[in-house]
């Protein structure tokens, strides 16, 4: 778990009542923070909301993707967008004609780009997965909905070409100046059922040599990286056969999820619990790029969600919201970007949605209801980007730049276990004792559209009209404005809810 230290002995950043562990938000015992606005401060990117993923890249091609892609641009920092198999075949990649010789076509890959640049965001380009032509086992398919062919190719001098040209395609189309600000991230989860190659290490490392190389002969400024493996795996074996061959690297990405178990993310049989291992298994990823040759790399997560707790749904609920808050406490300082696997519910791995909330790994339901991940996205995105300390792992005090404050406090309760309202004062110092106090919720009453779908009769195929009611009915409530009484503040809030301040200078 991580905790910020104390900056300098002037701050009065301290929990006097009891030390609040996500497990015993449910404590009756008041929770008392002072807080001291004038106390200095870190920078705070928002990391956790720069990035998301998506369902494949074909997906692009649909109003519903794009639309929720604009929705959710609305209310968070949304710069980037990852997305699986933009070479498989449905896109029209690559064939080749009756004497063997490869054939391009980038209309859909334009299509795909054009929309999602259209509406502000880049793309992560995962290089995946094989066109069926090019591979070297043809029968072979993950078992995913849309069967993508997760072999080798047949012929690296054609794949190498193959890559080249899709890069000089984009440089041309976009020009290198934009491109050269899109990631580029060599296939997905080779270490699990994505990659067949055998033995699959070095042969992924194989495939990612050639292809790096190959976008660098396109342009030494397309940024390029991996190994985009499953549980935090491989990376310090990776970064070594880099340094070893020196094969270009601009970035590492990995993927955590706090459902994976202990064993694949550490090796060991340690007891983590759920929501402290993505973390844990980001900290352990930027320890190995801190001991390799490359020790300043950017480390993105780019795939990663809170625990789905099985039948529970959870990232249908407001759990996400505490969930999310706590992953940003313990994540903050060690990873650049982390991206929410995904954006929205438009999604076809497991075969087409049956209903609206199945428990999907979206922030926004399929049809376009925003679930209540949506709107905790949306508190979370008004904190400032300069960030108070407190050993509090429920509260993130933040500091704007024209000097107005924005505080989030929450109750964590996991979805298996019990919980209770948590009764919170928070006690301010450097500020009028008085001063005006803007209150956001999301909870069990407040952006609730779960609970207003359920409330509905969870209708499977919720009409227009139906969808715009549920959407009207969860969205933020108008600010609740209250003042400090002798500069204090008190809250109950109830288990799984999640609570923005905004404090004006």
């Amino acid at each position: 778990m991580k905790v910020h230290k104390l900056l300098a002995s002037g701050l009065l950043v301290t929990v006097l009542l009891g030390s609040v562990i996500q497990s015993q938000a449910q404590s009756q015992s008041p929770q008392t923070i002072m807080i001291d606005a004038k106390s200095p401060g870190t920078p705070f990117p928002h990391f956790w909301e720069q990035m998301f993923g998506s369902g494949r890249a074909a997906l692009a091609l649909r109003e519903a993707y794009r639309s929720d892609m604009r929705e959710l641009k609305q209310v968070t920092e949304f710069q980037y967008v990852r997305g699986h198999a933009i070479l498989h075949d449905e896109v029209g990649v690559y064939d080749e004609n009756e004497k063997g010789h490869p054939v391009y076509n980038f209309t859909y890959v334009d299509q795909i780009y054009d929309g999602v640049l259209k509406n502000g965001v880049r793309p992560v380009v995962e290089l995946s997965f094989m066109p069926r032509k090019l591979a070297s086992d043809p029968s072979t398919s993950h078992p995913f909905w849309y069967k993508p062919n997760v072999t080798p190719p047949k012929d690296y001098a054609k794949w190498d070409d193959l890559i080249r040209h899709f890069g000089q395609h984009l440089v041309d189309r976009y020009g290198v100046a934009e491109v050269s600000q899109w990631y580029f991230e060599v296939w997905n989860e080779p270490n699990i059922d994505f990659w067949a190659g055998q033995p699959k290490q070095p042969t992924y490392f194989e495939l990612y040599d050639h292809t790096a190389r190959a976008l660098k002969s396109v342009s030494p400024l397309l940024r390029v990286g991996g190994p985009s493996t499953a549980a935090a795996d491989w990376v310090d074996a990776f970064l070594a056969y880099c340094v070893q061959r020196s094969v270009p690297i601009d970035f590492v990405s990995s993927h955590g999820y706090a459902d994976d178990t202990v064993e694949n993310l550490f090796h060991t049989k340690e007891e983590i619990p759920m929501n402290q291992r993505v973390c844990r298994a980001i900290g352990k990823v930027r320890n190995q790029i801190k001991a390799s040759g490359f020790p300043n790399l950017p480390l993105f997560w780019t795939e990663w969600n809170v625990p789905s707790y099985g039948d529970l749904n959870a990232r249908d609920t407001i759990y996400v919201g505490p969930a999310l808050a706590y992953d940003i406490v313990q994540c903050d300082g060690s990873v650049d970007m982390m991206s929410y696997w995904t954006f929205d519910d438009v999604f076809e791995e497991n075969g087409v949605p049956e209903d609206s909330f199945h428990g999907g790994f979206g922030i926004i339901a399929v049809g376009g209801i925003k679930k209540p991940a949506y709107y905790d996205y949306a508190l979370l995105h008004k904190l400032g980007h300069e960030r108070l300390p407190n050993p509090a792992n429920d509260v993130i005090v933040t500091r704007k730049p024209d000097g107005s404050m924005a505080v989030a406090v929450w109750n964590l309760v996991e979805p298996d276990q019990k919980g209770s309202p948590q009764h919170v004062r928070l006690e301010f110092r450097g500020l009028n004792s008085s001063a005006e106090v803007l209150i956001s919720r999301v909870d069990e009453k407040h952006s609730n559209s779960l609970a207003a779908y359920q409330a509905m009769g969870r209708p499977r195929y919720p009409t227009q009209a139906q969808i715009a009611q549920l959407n009207r009915e969860s969205e933020l409530a108008g600010l609740e404005a209250v003042t400090l009484k002798n500069g204090e503040l008190e809250l109950d809030i109830p288990a799984n809810g999640l609570v923005l301040l905004e404090i004006p200078r």
